[in-house]
């Protein structure tokens, strides 16, 4: 109901189990042979003094004559061994609080902490919670190692970190964080508070940022695979030289570092403003997938993965970041994409990576926040890569920006060449182009023998081939340029990388006050779209970022607000007013006294009228009962 954040430390052994005491001392067993007990024996039961002594609902029993009471059931009603329970009533709990930790993750911030051994429901409420940060001696497992043991016939397992340990937690993404010691653990809680809001409704809290916002961002990315890493929170030379990175220096805090490892995930300030960020892994990376101790002929695997591609576990860890970002934190979200596609081979395809990239889509149709995608120097977006984060998905929140030096297309130059631009065009090219083919060209026309002369332009061309091809190349590489992607609108800017920093704050403030404003206009009036709601607005689309920030710092929508509201509610009225004429309700002098109350005028100054047209109305002030005397009286304005 307050919407505040919600902290769970987890060290528990499962549900409760037990059996109830009392009747354990009174247990009798009907042998089918007393004198050899291993013939087995038939059923338990009480003698009848035993029976009678117990609570009424204490055990579901049938009378056996000459015997005693069958027992059918132990119920343990009024025993007090079963205070707190001991079965299946513990498991209805443990549901219960399942349910609500599902759905605390939908309506707020959840937060777990793995601080020592989490068994069963114990397990799944870290999980249902979806961000956990877990000790090296916190475990969660769903069934301790002795009992797996016992079911195997045979010791296998010898410790509860085989089974959920870091070594298994963090690689498949339920872990989001590692910390050594419950110090760590209360360090790294209150790092992920400081970059959620205070509850639900609200956003993130700024706080002042000792690094200037408009330094130049030193580290720049290359050609040649490199940490992203640097790319965020800068890095230290060699030689001691520092360079910093695009976000606030020191604030970049790494997350599910050791799922997924093609993609980088985060959360970081920008001029001291919480972000949630994604970038991409340009390095070859491995995937290891553990060997299990209960099956001796499984062997351990590792899978390379490559640097700019999604694989399943990647595409995944990327939508899981999307949806944390967006529930309960509120965070804008900053994307560095640099992704030559997904992993669409035998293997990945089986993986599901179709379904996971799929869900990256669904995460950003539902984000609510600010929504940056920005193609870095020497990077590239490509294919189906650009698809799942085209602003398209999402216009009300997203936008993409290129840097001068980035590409985005379909297909790689290399590889549009062979389809668009293929060998016999290239020789074409050649004899429009080259002087020595060309005389040749002529000189057949002439030739007593061509047949020597077509060997030597052949010659010609094969030498010229991997020239040409590289020439094509460039030529297609045209078509991927940030002009071309800008003068075709599919991104709304071309960046320079080294101030790319600044332009990104000024924008993600614009875009935080603006969108604060349309939320306010739109709970006055619930018809009124975001595009209707933005236009009333006092500053224009095309002011400069950081103008519009000191403006909209200075206004006021609080009279606006109101006249919103007031023609909301005038509306609503006309409209009950229409309903109950239409219903034959409205009558004589009930009609006249309505429409005294609910006169028909033109839309507030700067708001939409009933027809839907976007203009200033200059509202004429009636007298008192128009209509009613069967004249209008206007006053003056």
């Amino acid at each position: 109901q307050r919407g505040l954040p919600r902290v769970y430390i987890a060290c528990n052994s499962g549900a409760r189990v037990g059996l109830v005491d009392e009747i354990i001392p009174k247990l009798q067993v009907q042998w089918k042979d007393a004198s050899d007990p291993s013939k087995g024996f038939d059923f338990l039961y009480l003698t009848e003094a035993d029976y009678q002594s117990l609570p009424s609902g204490a055990v579901i029993a049938t009378l056996v004559p000459e015997v005693g009471y069958a027992l059918e059931a132990v119920v343990g009603l009024g025993c007090r061994s079963i205070d707190g329970g001991i079965g299946v009533e513990n498991l209805q709990g443990s549901g219960s609080i399942a349910g609500e930790t599902s759905r605390a993750y939908n309506d707020i911030f959840t937060l777990s902490y793995v601080t020592g051994r989490s068994v069963g429901i114990g397990a799944y409420l870290n999980r249902l919670g979806q961000r956990v940060i877990q000790s090296v001696d916190g475990p969660l497992v769903l069934t301790g190692y002795g009992a797996l043991n016992k079911l195997l016939g045979k010791s296998v397992y010898f410790s509860q970190d085989q089974l959920g340990g870091p070594q298994i937690m963090v690689p498949n993404g339920i872990t989001h964080q590692l910390v050594q010691n419950d110090q760590e653990g209360a360090e790294a809680i209150l790092k992920w508070l400081s970059f959620v809001p205070r509850d639900t409704w609200s956003l993130p809290q700024s706080i002042s940022s000792t690094d200037p916002l408009d330094r130049s961002v030193e580290f720049r990315p290359t050609k040649q695979p490199y940490d992203p890493r640097h790319m965020l929170a800068g890095t230290t030379t060699g030689n001691g030289k520092w360079l910093s990175g695009f976000f606030d220096r020191g604030s970049f805090v790494e997350y599910m570092a050791g799922w997924g490892r093609s993609v980088v995930v985060g959360r970081a300030r920008l001029g001291g403003i919480p972000m949630g960020v994604i970038a991409v892994e340009t390095r070859n990376v491995e995937r290891r997938i553990p060997a299990d101790p209960g099956n001796p002929e499984s062997r351990e695997i590792v899978e390379p993965q490559a640097g700019q591609v999604w694989f399943p576990d990647s595409a995944y860890k990327t939508a899981t970041a999307i949806r944390d970002f967006n529930v309960g934190e509120n965070l804008p979200l900053m994307i560095f994409a640099n992704w030559r596609g997904f992993s669409g081979g035998t293997r990945d395809m089986y993986g599901e990576v179709l379904k996971f990239g799929a869900q990256i889509v669904d995460a950003l149709v539902d984000y609510k926040q600010p929504v940056f995608i920005y193609i870095p120097p020497e990077g590239e977006l490509r294919g189906g890569s650009w698809v799942v984060v085209d602003p398209a998905i999402n216009p009300d929140v997203m936008e993409m920006y290129a840097d001068q030096d980035s590409r985005g297309g379909i297909l790689e130059p290399a590889g549009i060449v062979e389809v668009k631009f293929r060998s016999k065009q290239r020789v074409e090219m050649m004899h429009r182009l080259d002087d020595k083919l060309q005389q040749l060209d002529a000189q057949m026309k002439t030739s007593p023998a061509p047949e020597q002369l077509q060997q030597e332009i052949h010659r010609r061309e094969e030498m010229l081939q991997p020239l040409y091809t590289q020439v094509a190349c460039e030529f297609a590489d045209l078509h991927d340029r940030a002009g071309r992607m800008k003068a075709v609108s599919a991104v709304r800017e071309s960046l320079q990388w080294s101030q790319s920093r600044g332009y990104f704050y000024w924008r993600l403030k614009r875009r935080l006050l603006e969108d604060r404003m349309v939320k306010d206009l739109q709970a006055a009036d619930d018809r009124l779209s975001r595009a209707d709601a933005r236009q009333l607005l006092s500053v224009a689309s095309d002011v400069p970022d950081a103008d519009a920030v000191e403006r909209l710092q200075k206004t006021s929508m609080n009279q606006q607000i109101r006249q919103v509201h007031a023609q909301a509610v005038r509306r609503k009225f006309c409209q009950a007013y229409e309903d109950l004429e239409a219903a034959g309700e409205v009558t004589g002098l009930r009609r006249s006294l309505l429409r005294c109350l609910l006169p028909r005028t033109g839309a507030a100054p700067g708001v939409r009228d009933d027809v839907g047209e976007a203009k200033v109305v200059q509202r004429e002030v009636r007298g008192a009962y128009p209509g009613l005397l069967g004249k209008e009286v206007p006053h003056k304005k």
